[in-house]
C-alpha cells in the first residue's frame, strides 16, 4: 500500500508542477493537489492531515480498482461490525494524535538543539568594552563600503538573556538594551 501512497504522492507533484508550468486549466487540477496535501505524510507530526481529522488513512482509487487488503476486510464486515469497528479506531485517534503531538515536540527538540550546537555563547563583563553591530535599517548606516561597527562602548549592565546595556565612552547611558549577538569585544 506504500509504495502505491509514494505513487500516488508523485503523480500529485507532478501535477502541481504542470499547473505552474501551464497556468491554464489549474482548477481542473487543484482537486487532485488537494487530496495529494492532505494524504502526504508530513516530517514535523508524522502523520498525514487526513489520518488526524477522520481516523484512519485516506483510501486512494488505485486500492479500490486493485482491492488490497484493507479495502477487503472492510467489504466483509457487515453494518453493526463497521459501526463497532469504526467506534474503536474513534477511540484511538486521541491516542494517535497524542502520538503525533509528542514526535512535533521531540521533532522541535531536535532542531533546537542542531541549532544551539552552533550558538557561541558571549559572556560579557561590566567596563568591558565592545563594539556594536550597525543595522542597514538604522540612521548610522553609510552603505556597503563603510564601516559596520560603532564604537567603542562600555558595558554597563548584563541582563538575563544574553542582552546588555552600553554606555557612551564619557558615561552616557544608551536608553535600550541590546542583544549580545549584536556586539562583539572590542581590542584597543
Amino acid at each position: 500500500m506504500n509504495g502505491a501512497v509514494e505513487a500516488a504522492n508523485t503523480n500529485i507533484k507532478r501535477i502541481l508542477r504542470k499547473m505552474t508550468d501551464n497556468q491554464k486549466g489549474w482548477h481542473e487540477h487543484f482537486p487532485y493537489a488537494l487530496i495529494g496535501y492532505r494524504t502526504m505524510a508530513r516530517t514535523l507530526i508524522g502523520a498525514t492531515p487526513y489520518l488526524l481529522v477522520y481516523g484512519t488513512e485516506a483510501v486512494i482509487h488505485a486500492e479500490v480498482e486493485i482491492r488490497s487488503l484493507r479495502i477487503i476486510q472492510k467489504a466483509e464486515l457487515d453494518n453493526a461490525g463497521w459501526v463497532q469497528a469504526r467506534y474503536e479506531q474513534l477511540d484511538l485517534i486521541d491516542e494517535k494524535r497524542i502520538v503525533d503531538v509528542c514526535h512535533g515536540q521531540l521533532y522541535w527538540q531536535r532542531i533546537e538543539r542542531a541549532f544551539n550546537k552552533r550558538v557561541r555563547t558571549r559572556l560579557f563583563q561590566i567596563g568591558q568594552l565592545v563594539l556594536k553591530w550597525i543595522f542597514s535599517h538604522q540612521d548610522e548606516y553609510k552603505g556597503k563600503v563603510a564601516s559596520n561597527w560603532q564604537g567603542p562602548y562600555v558595558v554597563r549592565k548584563v541582563l538575563s538573556g544574553g542582552a546588555v546595556v552600553l554606555a557612551e565612552m564619557d558615561g552616557q547611558e544608551r536608553p535600550k538594551p541590546i542583544n549580545s549577538d549584536a556586539i562583539k569585544c572590542y581590542y584597543a
